[in-house]
């Protein structure tokens, strides 16, 4: 994720209940000594950091940046380090508002995260319009003179984002950089390398925690062959945006421990979980002692601040408030965290393989179907060039899959998508998203997909349908 994705967005899984258990059972205790008393300091007792993103624009904000500083030691700049922000014109950087926010880290005894240097979203203008060879070579110059000048400064790097697709295919993302070539990814990474020797290569993505599915399992098979080459990888993100319909899987430490076992570090990079109370609590404790639990998993980033600052700011799904006051959520983190887990065995040497056919959602169908859909749009987050949009699904009578289709007006364009399968037509101004894993529902049962759209001056609403099968 990213913002917007982005950045982001996504995701789709099985229930939290099941982590949690299991990650309470490996949690290890420390003396009541080592406990800190804010998630940076209690997450350095394991040896990890605790982060979040940050938006240059905000840091004049009291509050925001008060918090920021008290509680995070890894800063991720929230849309300032893209290829948009950084190369406007092609060869004409610009890193005005990239160095703010390191400046502002620096001063502030924090690391960054740079995110992200290749892209099929939120390019700029210019090198949407490019393919082919030409593209490749404007990609490779891109991440070189961005990871230059950040060079010494940043602890690791997003070099390669969201490369994969969505659903069961377990197949790369159709997109302009994949159309140069299936080594583009690679030829990524071994540019940065060159250009900052010291920084931690890392591959993030979202829909990548359910150790069963198809776009894990590819993502998986990419490290392993990177590794066994000598491709320069050094670790794995995970975005981790949770909601109800997509809460975190049961797996999730196996997925983390597996991909550990490819001798990466794992980290959580984008974490937002939807919701509120006890339950958004108990979900954010299962990640935090999932990752506690697996000796390489060095730390994990909240996507934001305070709930009004995130993306997905109506499901309100960060650690503070508005007013910048704790959540339950906040407590049940720092809470895990003093429970420390450094002393956990890393993964197997082996890991476990993945299912031949990996199953997606592991939904009972229900035993009869027949029945319609109702496709229902609300508006989410705005910000000045594009505006998020949720897609509810509503069953009305037992139906086996559906399949919803949006139209945006030209000359707007959906620039991401998470919780579904999307195809374009020709125009690119119309989408037709299918469940990514089985799309069974009973009579009532709904659930939801979400896209970001880059407005381009049109702020007309999208339509939307639903077809049942």
């Amino acid at each position: 994720m990213t913002i917007p994705r982005r950045g982001h967005p996504g995701r789709l899984a099985a229930a939290a209940g099941g982590l949690v258990a299991a990650a309470l059972a490996v949690a290890l205790a420390v003396p009541a000594t080592a406990a800190g008393s804010t998630l940076q300091a209690a997450a350095a007792e394991s040896g990890r950091y605790f982060g979040t993103a940050i938006a240059a624009s905000r840091l004049n904000d009291g509050t925001y940046s008060s918090i920021a500083n008290r509680e995070f030691n890894m800063i991720t700049a929230e849309n300032e380090m893209k290829m948009d922000a950084t190369e406007p014109q092609r060869g004409q950087f610009n890193f005005s508002s990239g160095d703010q926010i390191v400046s502002w880290a620096r001063q502030n005894g924090k690391k960054v995260r740079g995110h992200a240097l290749a892209w099929h979203s939120q390019q700029p203008g210019w090198m949407q319009n490019m393919s082919g060879s030409a593209l490749r070579q404007a990609m490779l110059d891109h991440v070189t003179q961005v990871a230059t000048h950040y060079r010494g400064q940043v602890y690791a790097w997003d070099v390669v984002n969201e490369a994969f697709a969505d659903g069961s295919s377990g197949a790369r993302r159709d997109s302009n950089l994949q159309r140069t070539g299936n080594d583009w990814i690679e030829a990524a990474f071994r540019a940065a390398r060159a250009a900052d020797p010291n920084a931690k290569l890392c591959y993030n993505d979202y829909n990548t925690d359910n150790w069963s599915h198809a776009k894990t399992q590819a993502v998986y098979s990419m490290v392993r062959d990177f590794k066994s080459r000598g491709v320069p990888i050094d670790c794995v993100g995970f975005q981790a945006h949770f909601n109800s319909g997509n809460p975190v899987p049961s797996n999730y430490h196996t997925t983390l421990q597996n991909f550990a076992a490819l001798g990466v570090d794992v980290q959580i990079t984008e974490l937002d979980i939807e919701g509120s109370g006890t339950s958004q609590a108990q979900q954010y404790q299962g990640v935090v002692q999932a990752c506690l639990s697996e000796a390489r998993c060095t730390g994990i980033t909240v996507w934001g601040v305070r709930d009004t600052d995130s993306w997905r700011a109506s499901g309100t799904p960060l650690l503070f408030d508005g007013s910048g006051n704790k959540k339950a959520a906040y407590t049940s983190v720092l809470n895990a965290l003093n429970a420390g887990g450094t002393s956990v065995t890393p993964g197997p040497t082996n890991p476990t393989p993945g299912p031949t056919n990996p199953t997606t959602n592991p939904t009972t169908p229900p035993p009869t179907t027949g029945g319609s859909c109702t496709a229902t749009y609300s508006e989410g987050q705005k910000w000045g060039d594009r505006f998020n949009g949720t897609v509810t699904i509503r069953a009305n009578g037992n139906i086996s899959s559906w399949t919803s289709v949006v139209t945006v007006r030209s000359p707007q364009k959906v620039i991401a998508t998470w919780n579904g399968s999307p195809s374009w037509d020709w125009s690119g101004n119309v989408m037709t998203v299918r469940p990514s894993g089985n799309g069974a529902l009973a009579s009532g049962q709904t659930t939801s997909f979400g896209f970001t759209v880059q407005h381009n001056g049109t702020w007309t609403w999208p339509s939307v349908t639903c077809v049942a099968s």
